[in-house]
Formats: C-alpha cells, sequence, structure tokens
C-alpha cells in the first residue's frame, strides 16, 4: 500500500469504561478501560467493526468542518460514545495535524 494522501486530521479513541463492572470479559474483543486507537482515515487496527459504524460519521463530521457539540459533543472534535452493544464507553477526539514538506 502507498499513501499518497496528507491527512489533514488524526483521531484518537480511548476507552473509558467496560460495561458496569469496568471488566475485558464484559466486552467481546476484551477491551479495557485505557486502550487507545489511533489513526487518521483508516480503520485504527483492532478496533470493533460495531463502533466504528457510529464513529466513522463523527470522523467524517470534524474532517467537513462540523462541530461534534451540535451532536452532544464535549468539545468541537470531541465526542463521548457508547458501543453499539452499549457495553463500551469511549472518548473520540480528532487533532488537525500540520502538513507536511514531503
Amino acid at each position: 500500500m502507498k499513501k499518497w494522501y496528507q491527512e489533514e486530521w488524526r483521531f484518537r479513541i480511548s476507552v473509558l469504561q467496560v460495561g458496569e463492572r469496568d471488566q475485558a470479559r464484559d466486552c467481546r474483543l476484551g477491551f479495557e478501560a485505557g486502550d487507545a486507537f489511533e489513526c487518521t482515515y483508516e480503520c485504527p487496527t483492532g478496533f470493533c467493526p460495531k463502533t466504528l459504524l457510529k464513529v466513522f460519521p463523527l470522523m467524517e463530521a470534524v474532517r467537513s468542518g462540523g462541530d461534534l457539540r451540535n451532536l452532544g459533543g464535549t468539545g468541537p472534535s470531541q465526542m463521548e460514545i457508547i458501543c453499539p452493544d452499549g457495553v463500551v464507553r469511549l472518548r473520540m477526539t480528532g487533532e488537525k495535524v500540520a502538513p507536511s514538506d514531503s
């Protein structure tokens, strides 16, 4: 694979809590509080595909200049999300990336 496009945003998705007891066994993939995933446009390695279906549209909103506070976010590019199974609470944070000189 040869990436050619310089992405303008980087995203970090952090696991805040897993289930009521905060135990990895409550998540099918074994996520634990403190786990974190980073990506630009690609799917984060090891990330839950069902949760990506919820997160990706939020990333697209940020990339296109949207403000996540209009959707209940805690900042223009930050929002807490519950996974589709209602088990894992996560925080997605977008960060504008400086253009490279390449």
